[in-house]
């Protein structure tokens, strides 16, 4: 199944920029998902704003954000307003710092993205990105705008191609505290018997240890109650394949430029 493109815009690291695209490395697409029926007639039952004082329907011409000030008073924020605080990583991953690769702990990384050259023109732009990187065995931070939030993300040389992931808010990692700072007393045998029992039960990594088992039933059960009904033809979902788009660049003099603003850049004390 070809992967639907998420995000277009352009790599920049200095002054050498290629057009990219970024798309989900995970998906749940494949998860079972149910309709809410109505018991007696089978019909679908539908979801609707509705107002909480009035109870009748609002269209969504008549939706609007709006930001609680105190009980029943709110800040109301047009889709113009919000669309007006765009920042410039709304298009562009501007890469401005890196840092060694694997120094950043596991726990803020979220969610990872296949990064991929746009065109032709921006595979090799792309490409010496991406081998700079590897061959200082480092990782880019850039920021990048996502749901309305400017937030950080990582690039990360991967086979072919780099792999950005988007990380967590600052706020939204907690402390270790005494959760991970447990340090009892092991008896040396217990501990042998132990180290034993982890290297008889370690093997290879394989896909299928993260499979799910539920959905794995739940499918074959569905599968039974289909053949006891009429099957519905198969409606095609298929959309029109998106037009790339190019940005023509001169990689050599991006370069060259890029090195003398780099030299002209005041250092770090």
């Amino acid at each position: 199944m070809a992967r639907q493109t998420y995000w277009k815009g352009y790599l920049k690291l200095s002054l050498v920029t290629a057009a990219v695209s970024l798309t989900p490395a995970t998906t749940d697409s494949n998860q079972l998902r149910f309709h809410v029926l109505n018991r007696k007639t089978k019909n679908r039952v539908e979801s609707r704003y509705v107002d909480n004082v009035t109870h009748k329907p609002v269209s969504d011409k008549d939706q609007v954000k709006g930001y609680p000030r105190s009980e029943d008073d709110y800040v109301i924020l047009e889709d113009e307003e919000l669309d007006g605080v765009a920042l410039e990583s709304t298009r562009t991953i501007d890469i401005d710092t890196f840092v060694p690769r694997g120094s950043i702990d596991w726990i803020w990384y979220d969610k990872p993205h296949f990064l991929a050259p746009e065109d032709k023109v921006g595979v090799e732009a792309f490409c010496v990105i991406r081998e700079a990187m590897r061959a200082s065995n480092v990782v880019g931070i850039a920021r990048l705008v996502l749901y309305r939030r400017e937030r950080a993300v990582l690039l990360e040389p991967q086979g072919k191609g780099i792999v950005l992931w988007t990380l967590h808010f600052g706020d939204e990692v907690r402390a270790p505290a005494a959760t991970l700072e447990i340090d009892g007393k092991m008896d040396a045998t217990v501990l042998s018997l132990m180290t034993k029992l982890v290297k008889d039960r370690t093997e290879e990594w394989k896909t299928t240890m993260v499979q799910d088992p539920v959905q794995k039933r739940l499918k074959a059960m569905i599968r039974a109650k289909q053949k006891s009904m009429a099957k519905a033809a198969p409606i095609s979902t298929k959309r029109p394949a998106a037009k790339p788009t190019g940005n023509v660049v001169n990689i050599m003099d991006a370069l060259k430029k890029s090195l003398s603003k780099e030299n002209q850049r005041p250092k770090p004390h």
